[in-house]
């Protein structure tokens, strides 16, 4: 009997921007393996994150998930892919069934301010998705199969092939859910008492196609060059709109005539060539094309069963050149140049702009003594609008032992999105007229973040305890401003498609500002641990006090604090895993939880209370010859069923989303040569 434990010390790439072990690096970095992404029965990016990591919350909608991360919402977050950014959003919020959860090699995520290495949008932290392509003589065909409860079907399968340093990498992924509501009723608007029925889901439903190809070449142990091309498209699955004459005398309200619709195509090529092993040159070149719009499937007065109207079109290429090299002995040096240009046509904000952004950066890490290492960055970046931006760096990490100690200073800093820049936005829902304006005047928003880090690592044992400060200034947010007679004229002038009905309803309408500062503080407490052969035990903890300072509506007024939107104080997350191996065979039983007091919602709407939401699951190892291998797996999600049954109202959002207890099954095939 042989069993296995988990690697406490992971080599990492995104903290300093070269491959490391994870106690090696003076900037922290969480690591989420696919190994522990299987065990706990996870099929989703959003439930790696949610579930392994306290600090990251999600909010699913039909509008893309509303990820944040240490209280900072989508647009502060840099998402990677193998240090590419992922570009192509809905509203702020990246597509993230565009991620390719059957390559995963691992997920890295960094807090914080990380513009010196990464630009722009790295306020929040980056998360840096790693994917896996064997490198050793190799032809293997997988497929995975996960079903539960509510229509969740997630199928994916891949085809592995290596030999004589060209490999070739395929996958396709099918995922797929049900929309669902947990209380069918909702308050009548502006009222407290009278309700309605209503079919407007709580999670909304989707189906999404993910195919990807990537080839890979290593003519000689000193160059590898790659080239990939990713190609994804979901829909939402809602209820339709329901005539005024229901056939049971109640018409449910909250149905759509339309689908969301949206589409993504990304390729890459790239080459890596290593003079020595401490010295290495690389280039990357990536487009990302990304649009999304409304596909009707019910007929209305202007639009036939699957006429498609475009919402938005977005196109992103970017360029990079970046040299590793160890030019002192005690020291890494990494000398960089990114060049970028974003495309954004918009037909509902009456937008079709680009703008280029150009970077240069170097960092350089030495061991200053034995046990003391510095690290030390620049990044110059000139901005078509915004001119130029520097954004420093500075960690220092003593190394006693097993001990690790560090200190982290790091600027970031994010240039308005073309959206709050040009937006020219009208439309209308349930009767009302929305306008929302851009604003050329607006400035970077900039942010300066300070960290302490202990941290405790052998290969039975790792403890870490960070405290950190973020503070954000020139936040850019939508502000209301009050609509008098003549703004009404002004408007209709503007968008004459507006009526003079919809232009009376009018109370407000929206323009982008430089408005609000944020103040994130927060402590994490992690604890991993290989209690005995076999068992291993996670534990993860995130306070995160996080507030914004609005000013009030006279210029000369005082300004007043309040918490973040969707931010939540005390977040939990726990893993118990075993793993225990009979000669060939072997079985995975893990246990996971996730613990959250209440989040924070602004405006009008009342904060949603907190919960507590435990999973099993059970996994099995059967190789049946030495071709063939047979994994399947069984497990409960929610196992004391925890659900938010609140009646709905206009003023009501939520954090819990899911369902119910389910049961999940799932089945993994494996052929290999």
């Amino acid at each position: 009997m042989t069993n296995r434990t988990y690697n406490l010390n992971p080599v990492v790439v995104t903290g300093s921007g070269h491959h490391q072990r994870l106690k090696s690096t003076a900037t922290p970095v969480h690591v989420l393996s696919a190994r522990e992404i299987r065990e706990q029965g996870i099929t989703t990016f959003d439930g790696a994150l949610t579930r392994m990591l306290p600090q990251v919350s999600m909010a699913p909608n039909s509008m893309g998930s509303q990820l944040r991360l240490n209280g900072l919402g989508n647009k502060y977050i840099l998402i990677l892919i193998n240090g590419q950014k992922l570009s192509g959003d809905i509203s702020n919020n990246v597509d993230l069934n565009r991620i390719n959860m059957a390559r995963v090699k691992r997920i890295e995520v960094l807090d914080g301010a990380a513009s010196s290495l990464y630009g722009s949008d790295a306020i929040a932290g980056v998360i840096n998705i790693i994917t896996d392509q064997p490198t050793s003589s190799v032809c293997s065909v997988t497929n995975t199969t996960t079903v539960s409860g509510h229509g969740v079907l997630t199928e994916s399968a891949t085809l592995d092939i290596y030999k004589d340093g060209f490999g070739s990498y395929t996958s396709f992924t099918h995922d797929r859910a049900d929309s669902y509501r947990n209380n069918d009723l909702e308050y009548v608007k502006g009222s407290d008492t009278e309700t309605q029925v209503s079919i407007a889901p709580l999670f909304t439903g989707y189906r999404s196609n993910l195919l990807a190809q990537k080839f890979t070449y290593s003519p000689t142990q000193h160059l590898s060059l790659n080239a990939g091309l990713d190609y994804s498209y979901k829909i939402t699955d809602r209820p339709n709109t329901v005539p005024d004459a229901s056939p049971s005398g109640i018409t449910p309200v909250g149905g759509t005539d339309y689908e969301m619709r949206y589409k993504g195509l990304r390729w890459t090529v790239g080459g890596l060539y290593k003079f020595t092993p401490k010295n290495s040159l690389q280039a990357n070149f990536t487009v990302d094309r990304f649009r999304y719009g409304k596909e009707y499937d019910v007929p209305t007065k202007d639009y036939a069963v699957g006429d498609y109207v475009q919402s938005k079109k977005q196109r992103m290429m970017d360029g990079e050149v970046k040299a590793i090299l160890g030019l002192t002995p005690n020291g890494t040096t990494i000398f960089g140049a990114d060049w970028r240009r974003d495309y954004l046509t918009a037909t509902s904000g009456n937008i079709d702009k680009d703008i280029y952004t150009l970077a240069a950066y170097v960092q350089h890490e030495h061991q200053l003594l034995k046990g003391l290492t510095a690290t030390f960055g620049l990044r110059l970046t000139h901005h078509e609008t915004f001119d130029q931006h520097l954004t420093p760096k500075a960690t220092l990490m003593y190394a006693p032992g097993n001990f690790r100690f560090r200190a982290t200073y790091s600027a970031g800093f994010r240039a308005p999105g073309l959206d709050e820049l040009y937006y020219h936005y009208f439309s209308v829902n349930r009767g009302k007229a929305q306008i929302s304006f851009g604003n050329q005047d607006l400035k970077p928003e900039k942010s300066n973040y300070f960290a302490l880090n202990a941290e405790y690592r052998t290969d039975v044992i790792a403890v870490s305890l960070t405290g950190y400060l973020n503070r954000i200034s020139d936040m850019v947010v939508k502000q209301n401003i009050d609509v008098d007679d003549a703004t009404r004229a002004m408007l209709m002038k503007v968008f004459p498609e507006m009526t003079q009905e919809q232009a009376d309803k009018m109370v407000s309408y929206a323009r982008y500002q430089n408005s609000d500062k944020g103040d994130v503080k927060g402590v994490q407490l992690n604890v991993s641990a290989n209690l005995f052969q076999g068992f291993n035990l996670s534990a993860n903890y995130a306070y995160t006090y996080a507030r914004t300072a609005v000013p009030d509506a006279s210029p000369s007024g005082p300004t007043s604090w309040q918490p973040l939107d969707r931010s939540i104080r005390h977040t939990a997350t726990v893993a118990a895993d075993y793993h225990y191996n009979w000669r060939r065979y072997a079985l995975n039983v893990n246990l996971n939880g996730r613990l959250q007091s209440k989040t924070y919602y602004t405006g009008s709407y009342e904060d949603a209370p907190g919960f507590g939401v435990w999973n099993l699951h059970t996994s099995f190892h059967l190789p049946l010859a030495s071709y063939l291998l047979i994994d399947p797996s069984i497990g409960i999600d929610n196992l004391f069923d925890r659900v938010d049954r609140r009646i709905d109202s206009s003023t009501r959002k939520y954090a819990l989303y899911s369902p119910g207890r389910m049961l999940v099954v799932g089945l993994k095939v494996r052929l290999k040569q």
